[in-house]
């Protein structure tokens, strides 16, 4: 009689299971289809995300030069990016000048919302010491001897 139970209760485990995977069988995932779809869903935003983004003021949304938005936007990218090159300070190479160049890109995109007559001239080297500072990260991680100390965590 258990052995019976266990073999009723096996069965109403896998039963559900293989029923889908014999549903899943029968549909033959077409990956050139899933990709069109994908990249037809990627032209509709990028078509409509300007749209939207040009009629927020029409709805009293004003987030050209506005400063609350700026401010944020700027400080969003700050945690991230200081994040993402901690992380590779912490676990790889150990070395404070991305975080450092970071730091002065993200102070010139600051001056910029101070200094709006000098607006290009500030933006240009916060963007370059940006990303400078993202691809040295990027190449000092790829070029670390790793478990080189006590506190790698590889």
């Amino acid at each position: 009689m258990i052995h019976k139970l266990q073999q009723s209760c096996i069965n109403v485990v896998y039963l559900p299971s293989l029923f889908i995977y014999a549903i899943l069988r029968m549909f033959k995932i077409n990956y050139d289809a899933l990709g069109i779809t994908a990249s037809l869903a990627c032209a509709i935003h990028c078509a409509v995300l300007p749209l939207l983004m040009t009629s927020l003021p029409v709805f009293g949304i004003n987030i050209i030069d506005n400063y609350f938005f700026e401010y944020g936007m700027i400080s969003l990218a700050f945690v991230i990016g200081i994040f993402a090159l901690y992380h590779g300070y912490k676990e790889h190479h150990h070395r404070l000048f991305p975080i450092l160049l970071f730091s002065g890109g993200i102070s010139f995109l600051l001056l910029k919302e101070w200094f709006h007559q000098y607006h290009i001239w500030l933006l240009i080297p916060a963007v370059l010491l940006i990303v400078l500072a993202h691809y040295l990260n990027y190449r000092l991680c790829r070029k670390a001897a790793h478990c080189h100390a006590d506190d790698c965590k590889h």
